[in-house]
């Protein structure tokens, strides 16, 4: 899922909370954005999480912050509640695993039949709650910050319940991350948002680092891969979107006429090996391949690379209820086109929504209720509750998940995904 609590843009899905409730579109066409589900069980949703194409959606109201709905929208039945020690930040899915990240401690919960099966209590404070989850069926991977003060990523296994590595990425603290589909890559920003580094999963290694300006710091709203990995997106609180391509540069043959930009590349590779780390780290930081110019600046937005039409485009969704559809040219690069502008929420809406749900200035109050141990609340706590809806609900779409890496076929899931019983 995306990294973002008021709106998500993954794939070709577009999941908005409204003052009135909640909206699920599908991108099939750059021409027509439909909406495909419109839920107004709860007011001021400011979580929306739905689970791939599937009908399995979680919500999360200003009005109840430490409660967390499950629902089977094409039914419209309600599938399970939990209540936490605090408010809920955001919700993160896959086919195995349901994450939940609080302000100091992340919930992990067993998608199929929504039992906790650990909490990670006393982890560094998280404000915005950010997080990441990878959404490979072979893997669970989890990275959520590791320091208040630097940009340490702790990278979890949520299958296996144990902790991978720690990876030094910013000088900063942490203000974006995500997985690539694969989950073999982590993308990060810090939040002076200057810089943007790819690190290999397990492992934790640097692979790419990216520099996405030096005039100013800003604040990085997103960061998305396109399905292949290939390449990297990124928005933030100014004008312009970035995407950056995941390519090693490989050295010029031998007995090749150099150009005058490799004969600077040179200089600059040898000079770099006596210069102060700062300045060989800049030397070897890689610059946008293509580039966004938005007609605003200040809104909160995000983006996400997708194949519409067979296509490569880019999507970027804002909170002032506008998504805006560009081509990239994969080859050259350079500045987008814009191809469509589509309209996710009326003009009443947007406005009142995105000030009181996308960025609320004053969130309810919460106290954190300590002696909670790994798995669950102490005996005679009844945090968090779980209750599960009378009968079986089964999501039974016929295209509950996107494709797998390698286009292989999809096994039938058990548990949840093919039936909750109660």
């Amino acid at each position: 899922m995306c990294n973002n609590s008021w709106v998500s843009l993954c794939l070709r899905s577009l999941s908005v909370g409204t003052k009135s409730g909640y909206r699920l579109f599908s991108v099939t066409s750059v021409d027509k954005m439909d909406c495909i589900h419109e839920g107004a069980e709860s007011p001021d949703v400011y979580i929306v999480e739905r689970l791939f194409s599937s009908s399995l959606v979680v919500v999360v109201s200003l009005s109840m912050p430490r409660r967390m709905n499950v629902y089977h929208f094409k039914r419209g039945t309600e599938i399970c509640n939990y209540s936490y020690s605090n408010n809920i930040l955001s919700v993160r899915l896959n086919r195995q695993r349901m994450v939940v990240c609080l302000e100091e401690s992340v919930y992990i919960h067993n998608i199929k039949d929504m039992k906790l099966l650990k909490t990670l209590l006393n982890i560094p404070h998280n404000p915005s709650g950010l997080c990441a989850l990878s959404v490979n069926h072979g893997n669970s991977y989890l990275a959520y910050p590791g320091s208040q003060t630097i940009g340490e990523i702790m990278v979890y296994d949520a299958n296996n319940l144990s902790t991978v590595t720690m990876i030094p990425a910013h000088d900063s603290p942490l203000a974006a991350l995500t997985f690539n589909v694969s989950g073999t890559k982590l993308a990060s920003a810090s939040e002076r948002g200057t810089v943007i580094r790819v690190f290999t999963i397990p492992e934790g290694q640097r692979l790419f680092e990216f520099r996405r300006g030096m005039k100013r710091y800003v604040s990085i709203s997103s960061l998305s891969f396109s399905s292949d990995a290939q390449f990297l997106c990124a928005s933030s609180n100014t004008e312009t979107v970035h995407i950056f391509k995941l390519e090693r540069h490989s050295p010029s043959r031998e007995g090749e006429c150099p150009t005058w930009g490799a004969y600077v590349g040179k200089m600059f590779t040898a000079a770099s090996t006596y210069l102060p780390s700062q300045v060989s780290d800049m030397m070897h930081q890689d610059r946008a391949f293509a580039t966004v110019r938005l007609n605003m600046f200040g809104l909160k937005n995000i983006c996400a690379l997708a194949t519409v039409q067979k296509l490569p485009r880019l999507l970027v969704a804002s909170s002032d209820g506008h998504i805006y559809i560009y081509n990239i040219d994969t080859q050259e690069g350079g500045e987008c086109v814009l191809v469509r502008k589509h309209r996710s929420l009326p003009p009443s809406n947007s406005l009142t929504y995105a000030a009181t749900v996308a960025l609320p200035s004053t969130p309810p109050s919460s106290t954190t209720l300590t002696g909670y141990l790994d798995g669950g609340a102490k005996k005679g706590d009844v945090i968090p509750e779980h209750e599960f809806t009378k009968g079986p609900v089964c999501l039974d779409d016929k295209n509950e998940f996107p494709p797998r890496e390698g286009g292989g076929k999809r096994k039938k899931e058990g548990g949840l995904l093919s039936c909750l019983k109660r």
